[in-house]
């Protein structure tokens, strides 16, 4: 146990489509969905739904950085979002849905950038990256019911997320390059 554990924090929209994505990776300890990036302290789901709080609904994943980079979290959650779209992300719309990158330390903000200026610079994208890169702020766990959802809730979660258009963003801009 050398090494310390470390904390990476994304707003990706739904954050039930944000946690498998990450899940399935060594060195990847938890990921807890949340809301991040507001003013209002404790919030709860139906708080952050009605846009008045300033939270997006991110996911905080805790890993070891000996096992899996910071890099590599930052381009699994890249290809998980449209970081062209300001309104929200696939069906969810509204600012809880929007994307973020919330920086724990200088180290992340910079490898944050460069890789948002790398994606700018490669022109995957024909509309400007919206994405934000912002200072991590306090994160507020969701309730239980929202943790892990693509287990607890396995169905629900398959037709949430097939209705989306998630999956076949990712497969015509990430698959196919």
């Amino acid at each position: 146990m050398g090494t310390q554990l470390q904390k990476a924090t994304f707003a990706g929209g739904c954050f039930w489509c944000m946690v498998k994505p990450f899940d399935k990776w060594d060195g990847v300890h938890a990921v807890v969905s949340g809301y991040s990036g507001g003013h209002v302290e404790n919030p709860t789901y139906a708080d952050v739904k009605t846009g008045e709080t300033g939270h997006y609904e991110a996911v905080e994943i805790t890993f070891d950085p000996a096992i899996i980079a910071y890099e590599k979290i930052m381009t699994i959650f890249w290809q998980q979002i449209d970081p062209t779209d300001n309104g929200g992300q696939f069906q969810d719309r509204g600012d809880s849905y929007r994307t973020a990158i919330f920086y724990h330390n200088d180290d992340q903000k910079s490898i944050a950038e460069t890789f948002k200026e790398k994606l700018i610079q490669s022109g995957k994208f024909k509309k400007p990256i919206v994405t934000k890169i912002l200072p991590a702020t306090t994160f507020y766990p969701a309730e239980d019911y929202h943790q892990d959802f693509y287990k607890t809730n396995e169905q629900a979660y398959k037709e949430d997320r097939a209705k989306s258009g998630r999956d076949e963003f990712i497969e015509e801009v990430w698959k196919n390059n």
